[in-house]
């Protein structure tokens, strides 16, 4: 089965775990805490993910409008949403960022940036029978918080790299700059009014597509027409046509869904004719002279 690439999550935000039946917890050390269908990742706390199918969210969530896009190769705009989404959940009786993670493999915290750091080891709590609470050690400072007052909130690639809660991805991510430009053209001119707007789903899953080629031939039949009267009238008619194309599918279990079928010309068809069919079989006595103009360059 694919799975997704290893990505990290930054607290606050709690995890639903499907599928998790053998999944591994390291702390960094490994910690017994039986099956867990939910984590709740407290506030400063961070894991890594790795063997996720998918990922998906479990409510919808709002943000707020006006949404400002940057044109220096920087996603400010979508870091700005998911700070002001972080601060609203911070508040006492805010919303509750939920993930739905599919088959994961391990929860692991971070590799720490030196052997002697601690800085990235987390306090397990179980809360009940499946449900965990993950937070750093006393001695780990909390993420730093940006104020989101009526100032406006300036952000560049060295007053903010990372995106809460996927922190393995920084703002100058290609991907997350191009998910920026189609946000604010899905939005259009609310994007600069005030007001909010609501992500209802999203989904993230690992596939795998397979590419394949195939042909089709079939014989002609009298009164079939398959660009046969463009053929000029020396050139043999063929017999059989022979078309090939080429299919991207997914792999769903067991069966092989096509996504896309296009056709294609894996060989040119070049057509040579000699010089007195062109000429209509005449001899070159009785083919017309022609007079160059005189050039000077000549010798």
């Amino acid at each position: 089965m694919p799975v997704l690439a290893p990505f990290t999550l930054a607290g606050p935000m709690e995890l639903w775990i499907q599928d998790g039946k053998n999944m591994r917890l390291s702390l960094p050390h490994d910690v017994e805490a039986g099956t867990v269908k939910k984590v709740v990742l407290a506030d400063g706390a961070m894991v890594t993910v790795k063997g996720a199918r998918s990922v998906s969210l479990r409510h919808p969530v709002e943000f707020p409008l006006p949404f400002n896009t940057s044109h220096n190769g920087f996603a400010s705009g979508l870091l700005t949403l998911a700070e002001h989404l972080r601060q609203a959940i911070r508040t006492k009786g805010g919303p509750v960022l939920s993930l739905r993670i599919v088959g994961p493999t391990s929860l692991t915290s971070p590799t720490p940036s030196s052997p002697s750091s601690s800085s990235n080891k987390l306090k397990l709590k179980r809360l009940a029978p499946g449900l965990v609470e993950l937070s750093s050690v006393p001695k780990m400072k909390a993420i730093s918080t940006v104020d989101l007052g009526e100032t406006t909130t300036l952000l560049t690639p060295f007053q903010f790299t990372t995106m809460w809660p996927l922190v393995s991805i920084n703002g100058s991510n290609h991907n997350l700059i191009g998910f920026e430009s189609l946000l604010s053209s899905l939005l259009g001119p609310k994007a600069s009014t005030k007001g909010s707007f609501k992500l209802l789903k999203a989904d993230i899953s690992a596939q795998t597509f397979v590419k394949m080629g195939f042909g089709l031939e079939k014989k002609l039949e009298a009164g079939d027409k398959f660009g046969a009267e463009s053929l000029p009238e020396w050139m043999t008619k063929p017999e059989t046509v022979r078309m090939h194309f080429e299919v991207l599918a997914k792999v769903d279990g067991d069966k092989v869904v096509p996504e896309r079928v296009v056709q294609v010309h894996p060989v040119s068809i070049e057509n040579t004719v000699a010089p007195n069919v062109l000429s209509g079989n005449r001899t070159m006595s009785t083919t017309p002279i022609v007079h160059l103009p005189p050039s000077p360059f000549t010798l």
